[in-house]
C-alpha cells in the first residue's frame, strides 16, 4: 500500500510547508472549501472513518453532534497526549509530518464550524513542540491559518498546547480540564464534550491519526477511501510494534491486517527466531493474547470478537523468555501511579491489585492470591469514571485467563520460573 499518514517522512526536509507541497499537501484544503460544511460530514461517513485514538467511533457521527448544537464558538481539539506505553505511531506525523495534521484540522474545523483549534501534545516530546510551532507559523505566513483562509473567509486559528505527562489526560474530558488549566481527572458524562467542551461550548476531540486521514479522504472521496482495507473499519492504519520482533517500528497498512502477518511478514518475525509467547495488541490495557490467537484482523470490529481489542494499535510482542506475571506487575505500577485519585474503585484498586501482584513477583505469594486478585478486579470493573479502572481489571484477569499456571507456579514454588529457564 502506498504511504499516506508517513508519506515522504524519510525525507530529512519533510516538516518544511514547501516539502509537503512538493509532495502533494495542501491540494485537499481548496477543493474542501469548494463543499459545504455539512458535505464534508457526509463524506467522511461515506468514508467510514473510525477514531483513531483506541475507541473506534465514527469520526462523522461525532462531527454531526457537534454541529447539530447552537452554542457558539465551537472547538477542535487534537489529542496528541500519545502516553499509552508501547504507542509511539503518532510521533512520525507530529515530527515528520505536520502539515498533514494541520490541513486536516482546518477541514475538520470547517466541517464542524469550529474558528479555534488547539492541538495537546504529550508533555514528553518537545521535539515535536517547536516543529509543531514552526508548521503552524509557515502556515499562517502562507493564509493557511487566519482570519480568512485561501481569501474565503474562513477563520480557523491554531496552537499547541504541552501536557505534563498525566496518562490519565489522554481521555478526552481530563484533556479539556487540563486544558482549562485545571487538575487532569475526567469529568462525569454525559454532557459529553460535543455539547459542553471546551469552556463549556461545543467541542469535538479527535486524534493525531484520525485528523491526518482528513486530507486523504476529501481528495479520493470517501467511496474510494471506504474501499481501502477492512469494510468494517476502512482507511489505512499505524501499527506501531515492539519488543521481541526483527524489525520493530511504525508500519502504515491497511486496517485489518492480520496480526500474524505484522509479526511474521512486515517486522520479519520472532527476534533471534525464538517461540512467541505473547502479544499485548494495542497498548497495556487492552487484553493479551496467547501465540495461538493471533489470527486475528487487527481492526476494531474483529478484534473483540477474538477476545481482546484494537485500542491504539501498539503492538508489543513478548518471546518465550518473558515472565508474565512480571509484566502484568509492571502493568499496574504504570496504571496505579497514573490514575487520577478521583474515583474509589481506581485509586485504591490499583494499589491492591498491584501490591498482591508484587507480593507474588517476589516469592511472598499464599494460596488464594490469584482468587483475590478476580475478586478486587471485578469490584472495579464498570464502577469508574473513566475506563484507566476497567483498563486495569482488563489487565489482571486477561493475563489469569490465559496464564493462570504461571501465576500458580510463582505462588507454589516461591520464585519466578522463568529465572531458571
Amino acid at each position: 500500500m502506498e504511504k499516506v499518514l508517513l508519506k515522504n517522512i524519510e525525507n530529512p526536509n519533510s516538516a518544511d510547508i514547501n516539502e509537503y507541497k512538493k509532495a502533494g499537501g495542501y491540494r485537499s484544503l481548496p477543493k474542501a472549501f469548494e463543499y459545504k460544511p455539512h458535505d464534508i460530514t457526509d463524506i467522511v461517513k461515506k468514508a467510514g472513518l473510525r477514531g483513531r485514538g483506541g475507541a473506534g467511533f465514527p469520526v462523522a457521527m461525532k462531527w454531526s453532534f457537534a454541529c447539530a448544537d447552537p452554542k457558539f464558538p465551537k472547538y477542535l481539539l487534537c489529542n496528541a497526549d500519545e502516553g499509552e506505553p508501547g504507542t509511539f505511531k503518532d510521533r512520525p506525523i507530529l515530527e515528520k509530518n505536520p502539515h498533514l495534521l494541520i490541513e486536516g484540522m482546518v477541514i475538520a474545523g470547517y466541517a464542524i464550524g469550529a474558528q479555534y483549534g488547539y492541538i495537546y501534545l504529550r508533555g514528553e516530546y518537545p521535539g515535536a513542540y517547536h516543529i509543531l510551532n514552526r508548521a503552524i507559523a509557515q502556515a499562517y505566513e502562507n493564509n493557511l491559518l487566519g482570519d480568512n483562509i485561501l481569501g474565503k473567509g474562513i477563520k480557523f486559528h491554531l496552537a499547541v498546547h504541552r501536557g505534563a505527562g498525566a496518562y490519565i489526560c489522554g481521555e478526552e474530558t481530563a484533556l479539556i480540564e487540563s486544558l482549562e488549566g485545571d487538575k487532569g481527572q475526567p469529568r462525569i458524562k454525559p454532557p459529553f464534550p460535543v455539547n459542553v467542551g471546551v469552556f463549556a461550548k461545543p467541542t469535538v476531540v479527535n486524534n493525531v491519526e484520525t485528523l491526518s486521514n482528513i486530507p486523504l479522504i476529501i481528495e479520493i472521496g470517501g467511496e474510494e477511501y471506504s474501499k481501502i482495507g477492512s469494510s468494517d473499519c476502512p482507511g489505512p492504519k499505524l501499527y506501531c510494534v515492539s519488543g521481541h520482533v526483527e524489525k520493530p517500528g511504525v508500519y502504515e497498512l491497511p486496517m485489518g491486517t492480520i496480526l500474524r502477518d505484522i509479526i511474521y511478514k512486515h517486522c520479519g518475525g520472532i527476534k533471534g527466531g525464538r517461540n512467541l509467547k505473547a502479544v499485548i495488541p494495542g497498548g497495556i490495557t487492552t487484553p493479551v493474547l496467547p501465540a495461538d490467537k493471533i489470527d486475528c484482523p487487527m481492526d476494531f470490529v474483529n478484534m473483540p470478537k477474538h477476545g481482546s481489542m484494537l485500542g491504539s494499535g501498539a503492538v508489543i510482542v513478548m518471546d518465550e523468555t518473558v515472565c508474565l506475571v512480571k509484566v502484568c506487575h509492571r502493568a499496574l505500577k504504570f496504571l496505579e501511579h497514573e490514575s487520577c485519585g478521583k474515583c474509589t474503585p481506581c485509586r485504591e484498586g490499583t494499589g491492591w491489585l498491584r501490591s498482591i501482584l508484587e507480593r507474588i513477583e517476589n516469592g511472598a505469594g499464599v494460596e488464594g492470591d490469584i482468587e483475590l486478585l478476580l475478586s478486587v478486579s471485578g469490584n472495579m470493573l464498570g464502577k469508574t469514571f473513566c475506563p484507566l479502572g476497567d483498563g486495569a481489571a482488563s489487565v489482571v484477569q486477561n493475563y489469569i485467563k490465559h496464564f493462570r499456571n504461571e501465576f500458580e507456579e510463582h505462588i507454589k514454588r516461591a520464585k519466578c520460573v522463568m529465572r531458571e529457564a
